[in-house]
């Protein structure tokens, strides 16, 4: 007689947990919804689940540090995890993999990508283990989840000061395109490289040496910086406000279908 399969479901979000229920609710799985990882993890060492699916970001303990503990736990560490994020770029895909996470799931999501996925890893060797080959490269194997990579930022330019100081320019380099998980494209500010200034030689022969930025060459540097940093935020409370209507969706939608 077989037995139904438990999934840990972690989530600091009562929206995300209630989709996730009701997404499951007709699926011969049972899912046990969390709301801090402290509290699952309590849990999952009695329970011992079959998946344990998990927020990166979360008020106590992240993603990360929920799969690490179940993956050096000596009674959990076949636990398959699955972690979700919002954003998904090549350094979470490292760490996800240094963490030994069995799936990296980029949020917003449709329920049924997480319901076949989970029922993968509920297979027998359903998640086999890597060769070493495949270990070496499985970091940047898990960039194949990630969407199109963002064009690459223009080069932007800041013209010359004023005659007084003369040879002197500030470019941005542009930075290289960056695999992207959210809706919207978070990406970096680019790097400010200045420079420098050549002024003539010395009357007796001596080589010339570069002249220090001025206050106003520093001033539009971190101006620059701080326009980055600007556009990166907007980005990704862009990407949050598209994320909590697809929720808001697709709880309508689940709800309708259940009646």
């Amino acid at each position: 007689m077989s037995t139904i399969p438990t999934v840990y479901f972690i989530d600091d979000s009562a929206t995300m947990r209630e989709v996730i229920k009701i997404a499951f609710r007709r699926e011969n799985i049972n899912v046990v919804a969390c709301h801090d990882a402290a509290t699952a993890l309590t849990e999952i060492e009695t329970a011992r689940p079959d998946v344990v699916i998990t927020d990166v970001i979360m008020p106590d303990k992240d993603g990360y540090d929920v799969c690490q503990h179940i993956k050096s736990h000596p009674e959990l560490a076949k636990t398959p995890v699955i972690l979700m994020s919002g954003v998904v770029n090549r350094a979470v895909a490292e760490r996800a993999f240094a963490v030994k996470a069995d799936e990296l799931l980029r949020k917003p999501f449709q329920p049924q990508d997480l319901i076949a996925r989970v029922k993968h890893l509920l297979k027998p060797n359903g998640a086999p283990a890597p060769t070493p080959a495949a270990a070496a490269n499985a970091a940047v194997a898990l960039s194949s989840i990630f969407s199109a990579a963002a064009a690459p930022i223009p080069p932007r330019s800041v013209p010359a000061p004023p005659a007084t100081v003369q040879q002197r320019a500030v470019a941005a380099v542009p930075t290289p395109p960056v695999p992207l998980s959210a809706p919207v494209a978070s990406v970096p500010a680019p790097a400010i490289v200045a420079a420098p200034v050549v002024t003539p030689a010395a009357a007796n022969g001596s080589p010339a040496r570069p002249a220090p930025l001025n206050d106003a060459g520093k001033l539009k540097i971190e101006i620059m910086r701080l326009e980055g940093l600007v556009k990166k935020l907007q980005s990704e409370l862009q990407a949050e406000r598209e994320y909590s209507k697809a929720l808001e969706a697709h709880v309508k939608t689940l709800q309708e279908s259940d009646r």
